[in-house]
C-alpha cells in the first residue's frame, strides 16, 4: 500500500474546482445527520470531493432489509453501527479526514457540538423525523449555517436549500400544530411541489404514512448524493447559483423530466394547498384499496 498523499488523491477535481479551492474544501466543516439512505453516500461522494471534515450522527445499526439501497449495508455490516462503518468507509477515501462521531445521534443537547465550526449542513435524516429535522434546521438557521435537503422521492430527486435570505424552514413547510401525518404531507409536498413521482408506484400498498414505510431505492440514492454534493460545494466555495426556499427543483429519472419551483408563502401558497389536498384523497383512495 502506497503512502497517502491528499493531492494526488484528489487531483481529478482540479479543472471543475482550482488548487486553491480544492484545499479550502480540504478545510471545510460539513455536518450530515443520519447515515442512511442518502446520509451515507452524501458522506463518501462529498469526502471524494475532498472535504476533509465532517461531524456525523447516526444512533442506528445495519439490517438486512437496508441492503437495497444503503452504501454501507452489506453481509458483514449486519448489525454493525451505521456510524462506524461509515466512518471506515470515509477513512478508506481519505486517512486524514477529521470525523467528529455523534453516535446517539441528533439530539437538541448535542446541537452546539454537532454543529461546531460548521460550514453547510446536509440533511441525511429519515424523512419521517421530524422532530430531529426541526430542531437541527432551527439550530443551522440561527447559526447562519446554510442547508442542504435533497430527498429520494420515486425514482428521482427533490432538492431544497435553505439559508440567509431565503425562507425559514418553519415559514416553508409550515408544521406548527400539525400532526405527524398532516408534517408527512407538508414535508412531501414542499419538497415536490411539482410531484414528478406520482403515477408510477406498482404497488399502492407499500406506502403508508401512517405506518411510516414507503418504497426505496439506490438509484434515487445516488441521484440525491450527486445532486447534494454540487450544491454543497458551490456554497463552500462561494460560487453563487443556489436558490433558497422556496425555490426548489426536482429531476425525476423514470419520466427524464426537471422542474424547478418557485412557491412565494411556502405552505399559504394556493399551489401549495391544491397539491396537498390532491395527496390528502389520493392517500385516501389507497387505504381504502387495502
Amino acid at each position: 500500500m502506497g503512502v497517502f498523499n491528499y493531492d494526488e488523491a484528489f487531483s481529478r477535481n482540479i479543472g471543475w474546482v482550482t488548487e486553491a479551492e480544492q484545499q479550502k474544501l480540504r478545510q471545510s466543516r460539513v455536518a450530515i445527520g443520519g447515515l442512511g439512505g442518502v446520509g451515507g453516500v452524501h458522506l463518501l461522494t462529498l469526502a471524494r470531493l475532498g472535504i476533509g471534515q465532517f461531524s456525523i450522527a447516526d444512533f442506528d445499526v445495519f439490517d438486512i432489509v437496508n441492503f437495497n439501497r444503503q452504501v454501507g449495508a452489506v453481509v458483514s455490516t449486519i448489525g454493525q453501527p451505521k456510524i462506524n462503518v461509515l466512518a471506515d468507509m470515509a477513512r478508506e477515501i481519505n486517512p486524514e479526514v477529521d470525523l467528529s462521531l455523534f453516535p446517539e445521534g441528533v439530539k437538541t443537547e448535542s446541537l452546539d457540538s454537532f454543529l461546531d465550526g460548521v460550514d453547510v449542513y446536509v440533511d441525511g435524516l429519515d424523512f419521517f423525523a421530524f422532530s430531529a429535522r426541526r430542531a437541527t434546521f432551527s439550530a443551522c438557521e440561527k447559526k447562519g449555517i446554510p442547508i442542504v435537503t435533497a430527498a429520494p422521492l420515486g425514482l428521482g430527486v427533490a432538492l431544497l436549500a435553505f439559508g440567509p435570505g431565503g425562507m425559514s424552514y418553519e415559514d416553508y413547510f409550515g408544521f406548527s400544530g400539525c400532526d405527524e401525518d398532516e408534517m408527512a404531507i407538508r414535508f412531501l409536498v414542499g419538497l415536490s411541489p411539482a410531484m414528478l413521482q406520482r403515477g408510477y408506484v406498482v404497488d399502492a400498498t407499500r406506502v403508508n404514512l401512517t405506518e411510516r414505510r414507503g418504497p426505496s431505492s439506490i438509484a434515487a440514492c445516488q441521484l440525491c448524493a450527486g445532486v447534494v454534493a454540487v450544491e454543497t460545494l458551490k456554497l463552500l466555495l462561494g460560487r453563487g447559483g443556489v436558490k433558497y426556499a422556496p425555490w426548489g427543483s426536482q429531476f425525476d429519472a423514470y419520466r427524464m423530466q426537471y422542474s424547478r419551483t418557485w412557491r412565494p408563502g411556502g405552505y399559504k401558497n394556493p399551489l401549495q394547498r391544491l397539491m396537498r389536498g390532491l395527496v390528502r384523497r389520493q392517500l385516501a383512495k389507497m387505504t381504502q384499496g387495502r
